[in-house]
């Protein structure tokens, strides 16, 4: 069979061709391609480290800079709390001063009402030594049939109302 016999020698040379066709690819590939495709991935790696490095140093200045903010807000806090402080102890000193003057003005205003009140219960005290005097004139003018005279009858519950 004839055919088969050209199979041989057509398919050789193909192989051959094939053979030459992938060895100045690969070579070409090889040399040419993965060196620049190595470029570009170190660049890249070294991009990429730079980055990773720029950002740890953004990120101590970030910390730096957070700690300062904490530590300047604490102080503020504390600074507030004092004058808050402050304010409630001048609040209360106030109020205390107020407290005071308004004790000290309502014993004063206490201490008149006693004096008054005093002064109308000894006024009314004479009267009632008067009422009582006269009281015990007329039953004893109308008991006894004796006319007694006021300033007996007055001394008569004077003595009456000190002695009980």
């Amino acid at each position: 069979m004839p055919q088969i016999s050209q199979i041989a020698a057509t398919y050789a040379s193909q192989i051959f061709w094939l053979l030459i066709t992938f060895g100045l690819l690969y070579f070409g590939i090889g040399k040419l391609m993965v060196p620049r495709v190595q470029g570009v991935m170190d660049l890249r790696e070294s991009k990429i480290a730079q980055d990773l490095a720029s950002a740890e140093s953004a990120r101590l200045t970030a910390d730096t800079t957070e700690a300062a903010w904490n530590a300047d807000m604490d102080a503020a806090r504390a600074a507030a709390q004092a004058e808050v402080a402050a304010a409630k102890a001048r609040a209360a000193a106030a109020a205390e001063a107020q407290l005071r003057s308004a004790d000290a003005d309502l014993a004063e205003r206490v201490a008149h009402h006693d004096v008054a009140v005093a002064n109308a219960k000894a006024a009314a005290m004479v009267n009632v030594q008067t009422i009582a005097a006269e009281a015990a004139q007329e039953l004893v003018q109308r008991l006894a049939g004796v006319a007694v005279p006021t300033e007996a009858a007055n001394e008569a519950v004077r003595r009456q109302l000190n002695h009980g």
